[in-house]
């Protein structure tokens, strides 16, 4: 899963098909994302003082993480999402369409940082 809180994505299958909202929370061990303005449901509220009114409350359910895909902001499409090593060591989040970066995801570490190849000397004749 390597979708986060606070990334744009596309509802891809369901009631919602075809909208771009913003992720809010992400439920790794359930596989679901609450997603901003989808699968919106009424829950029926009792007067209190916490709700005075009472009534129905309208808010979103969690959806499964498998109905939703990555919108990149770089080519505004949407695109699988890939991790790979800068060259400083550094983990990252791309975009496989543009292959622009996402996110850095782990701070640099020096066994993962390209290392520049020492070319052979040339031996003169």
């Amino acid at each position: 899963m390597l979708i986060k809180s606070g990334d744009t994505v596309e509802v891809i299958a369901g009631a919602d098909k075809g909208v771009r909202a913003k992720v809010i929370k992400v439920d790794r061990e359930a596989g679901k994302v609450l997603v901003e303005g989808v699968n919106k449901v009424f829950k029926h509220v009792k007067r209190s003082q916490k709700h005075p009114q009472g009534g129905r409350l309208s808010k979103e359910m969690p959806i499964n993480i498998a109905k939703v895909q990555y919108c990149c902001e770089g080519c505004g499409k949407r695109a699988r999402v890939g991790i790979r090593y800068t060259d400083e060591g550094a983990k990252e989040r791309y975009c496989k369409k543009c292959s622009a970066s996402i996110s850095e995801i782990a701070p640099p570490k020096p066994a993962y940082a390209k290392k520049p190849v020492a070319k052979k000397p040339v031996a003169k004749k």
